[in-house]
């Protein structure tokens, strides 16, 4: 009988302990809209422990739950874009600190002189909780949090993955610096791959105009200029064409190399698609354009019974759909 009850007691232990662990962190699937699709830690001690464990910057988000349209709009604009949540959650601890409530989460808003009833405000800390970057506050975009993010890492001596470099690329872009070129060439699917090489071209698209083969390039014109990418194109027998009429886009020769690998199977921003899909054609490596999760999947697919198309799909409802663990 003894024996029995300490296997039980032993039992409600590990069961607690279980429920313990899981309890430290939020549930991305069910938690308020301001925390966005974020894994976060809600207690402040056990994530310097983790950042120490892990050597990876603590980033702290001091947000009002439930809070204004601002707090709401930050969680489901900046937060819940898949490739932001990936860095967040893989390259740092992610903390999450409530500035409308007592408690513990009242003690490190004062520790950190935070005003209360505030919008959101990042601060990204050491595992000692020094401050490591400025703290990113009446910013509530991507792009400002992405660049402190990336100064962190820079000073924690951190790689940047390729991943999240993308993403950078992708946040960076402006409707204004955004523009198209048109190049012929013997074969479309040669072109993709060697113009998709480049840095500052977001896309690429295989299609036909005037009779030849072209490729419509996307590009960035504070990354990289007409002059440059014409010069390329020139090196390798390309021939810049003005836009007309004729011009369409051929989309079951979009995408070639892509399309014939498994990378075709996963969800995939476009600049993941211009720059996996060159790789692959240049049989260079593509999987470092892969998030953690992204590459769990891919891993995956050897087994898996049940495989649909997604890369050409929207990336954020694929994502979504999938519940990428």
């Amino acid at each position: 009988m003894n024996i029995l009850k300490t296997i039980q007691c032993c039992a409600f232990l590990l069961v607690g302990i279980a429920m313990s662990t899981a309890q430290t962190r939020t549930n991305p699937s069910n938690q308020p809209t301001e925390l966005g699709k974020v894994s976060w830690y809600r207690d402040y001690d056990q994530a310097l422990k983790s950042s120490k464990e892990s050597g990876k910057p603590v980033l702290i988000l001091f947000q009002e739950v439930p809070g204004c349209s601002t707090c709401q709009n930050y969680g489901k604009d900046v937060l819940s874009n898949p490739l932001m949540t990936e860095v967040i959650e893989n390259e740092f601890v992610p903390l999450a600190i409530y500035n409308n409530k007592g408690g513990k989460d009242r003690v490190i808003l004062e520790k950190y002189t935070e005003s209360a009833w505030n919008n959101p405000v990042v601060n990204i800390v050491n595992d000692k909780g020094d401050k490591m970057v400025k703290r990113v506050a009446g910013n509530y975009t991507a792009q400002g949090l992405y660049t402190a993010m990336e100064e962190a890492l820079v000073i924690y001596k951190k790689e940047v993955p390729a991943y999240m470099k993308l993403l950078g690329e992708e946040l960076h872009v402006s409707s204004a610096s955004q523009q198209d070129r048109y190049y012929s060439m013997y074969c479309f699917w040669t072109g993709e791959k060697e113009l998709g090489s480049q840095l500052g071209v977001l896309n690429t698209e295989a299609g036909f105009m005037k009779g030849y083969e072209v490729v419509k390039v996307t590009y960035d014109n504070t990354v990289t200029s007409n002059e440059q990418l014409d010069q390329f194109a020139s090196r390798r027998d390309m021939k810049l064409i003005g836009l007309d009429k004729s011009y369409y886009a051929s989309s079951k020769d979009e995408d070639y190399y892509l399309k014939h690998s498994d990378y075709k199977y996963l969800p995939l921003s476009e600049l993941q698609r211009t720059k996996i899909n060159s790789a692959l054609g240049m049989k260079n490596n593509a999987i470092q354009f892969l998030s953690p999760k992204q590459y769990k999947r891919y891993k995956g697919l050897r087994t898996a019974k049940h495989k649909a198309i997604l890369f050409d799909k929207d990336f954020q409802s694929s994502w979504n759909s999938l519940a990428l663990n």
